[in-house]
Formats: structure tokens, C-alpha cells, sequence
């Protein structure tokens, strides 16, 4: 049984995750943290990780940028693995997440999907055989009418995972309509999309000479990154010092 700690335990991604446990056999939420608690919730919940005295294998961090400096602290100190799910976060902090990974195990993803994570496996497959063919390459993100940052994180991963396979040689382009030249071969185009409820919705085009082939990917709720955050968790309990990714879970 992995025993997990929920830092921020009381939001919305930190309910979802505690549902998702209640019904796994082979996990459970020790403890919670989160400033605010009412008492709903079966495990314990402390204000803050320093007052937590509950022993755990694994922590979950679905909080706020500005909680992970003294949570990486404390996790360093008490050698308590971290999948850190949290976004927004600046490069200093991104410097001290590496720092933390040389003295305990962290899982770090732009996107926790169990599927996006296989889908940036296959595009370097796909990206390889396509792009010296031919095919033009763009991708579409959609998102709901909240969400602030464009194009998502997951979009730029996704670019990311094709750039990687010829060494970065690919231009991003997010705006055409300034543009008056024919489209370079060099380039990946990202799009993003804002409207309604929209969780989360990716298209990877490979566009060819008379076909077209698309990986696509839809969350239809914020459970997918639960899902996958649970699955990191138990991966990551007992693991050596070092920065992990899903990669890694997919690959076992």
C-alpha cells in the first residue's frame, strides 16, 4: 500500500485525486494539506507540510506556485518523493525543483494524461517517417474560456517532442496573419482555441500531399490528470534521487 500525503488537498484537483484513491486498493491518502478544511474529508488535514507529522511514501502537490519553494524543502528534508503537478512555476523555481532532484526523487510533467504523455512517445515515431516525406506539421490546442496561457503548456510539449527528434531545427509559429510569405518548411505551427468548458483538447496535424494523417487527444475532465498523477504517486514510492517525468511511468 503506498501511502500518499495531498497537498492541496481541498481544491478542485486535490478532491478529484481523493476520490480517485478511495477507490484504489493499493494507495491511500495518510494525510491532506491545505490552508482551508471543513472537515469533509476522511484523512487528516493540516494548514501547512511543516505541521504535518504523518508518515507517507509518495507526496501529490496539485496546489499554488507559491506553496512548492518550502514544500521542496521540506520534501528534501524528510526524503518524501514528489509528483509536483502544480504549473505557473518561475525559472527560479523550475532551477530549484532540478536542485531538490539530486537529493530526492521528483516527478515533474507538463500535463499528468496517462495519454498525452503516450502521445508525445509516438510523435517522434510519426515526426521521423513524416516530416522528411514532406508533411507539414501544426497543431491545434482548444481550452476552456479561463484558461489564461496560450498556447497551453501541453501544446508546446507536444512541439517539443517533434523538435527533439531533429535537433531543434524547427521554427514555432503562433501567428500568421502578419505573415505574407509562403509557409516555410522548417516550422510547426500552434494554434489555441478559448470557448466554453472545453477541458482540454489537442490535435497534432501531419499534412501531406493528398493525405492527411491526425493524432488527436481529448480530456473530457480533469480526471485524466488524476488518474495519471495516481499512477506517477505509485511509480515514484521508493524511487532514488532524481527529476522524473510520465515517461518514465509509462515505461514502468
Amino acid at each position: 500500500m503506498v501511502r500518499v500525503i495531498m497537498h492541496g488537498c481541498n481544491g478542485k484537483m486535490g478532491q478529484v485525486i481523493s476520490s480517485l484513491i478511495a477507490a484504489d486498493d493499493a494507495v491511500e491518502i495518510v494525510a491532506g494539506i491545505d490552508a482551508r478544511d471543513d472537515g469533509h474529508n476522511t484523512y487528516p488535514v493540516f494548514p501547512n507540510l511543516e505541521e504535518c507529522n504523518v508518515e507517507a511514501d509518495c507526496l501529490i502537490d496539485f496546489s499554488v506556485a507559491s506553496a512548492v519553494d518550502c514544500m521542496l524543502e521540506i520534501c528534501v528534508e524528510r526524503k518524501l518523493p514528489c509528483v509536483l503537478c502544480t504549473t505557473g512555476l518561475s525559472e527560479e523555481q523550475l532551477a530549484k525543483v532540478e536542485k531538490a532532484s539530486e537529493q530526492v526523487a521528483v516527478l515533474k510533467s507538463a500535463n499528468m494524461s496517462l495519454g498525452i504523455n503516450l502521445l508525445l512517445k509516438l510523435l517522434k515515431d510519426a515526426a521521423g517517417v513524416l516530416a522528411p516525406a514532406g508533411f507539414d506539421m501544426e497543431i491545434v490546442e482548444k481550452h476552456h474560456n479561463l484558461k489564461v496561457d496560450a498556447p497551453s503548456g501541453t501544446a508546446l510539449a507536444l512541439a517539443d517532442s517533434i523538435n527533439e527528434e531533429f535537433n531543434n531545427e524547427y521554427e514555432y509559429v503562433f501567428d500568421r496573419s502578419t505573415r505574407r510569405v509562403q509557409r516555410p518548411k522548417k516550422e510547426i505551427g500552434i494554434s489555441a482555441v478559448r470557448g466554453g468548458t472545453i477541458v482540454g483538447d489537442h490535435d497534432v496535424i501531419f499534412a501531406g500531399a493528398d493525405e492527411v494523417i491526425t493524432f488527436s487527444h481529448t480530456a473530457y475532465s480533469k480526471a485524466v490528470f488524476g488518474k495519471g498523477a495516481v499512477q506517477a504517486a505509485k511509480f515514484l514510492a521508493g524511487k532514488p534521487a532524481g527529476l522524473y517525468n510520465m515517461s518514465h511511468v509509462i515505461e514502468g
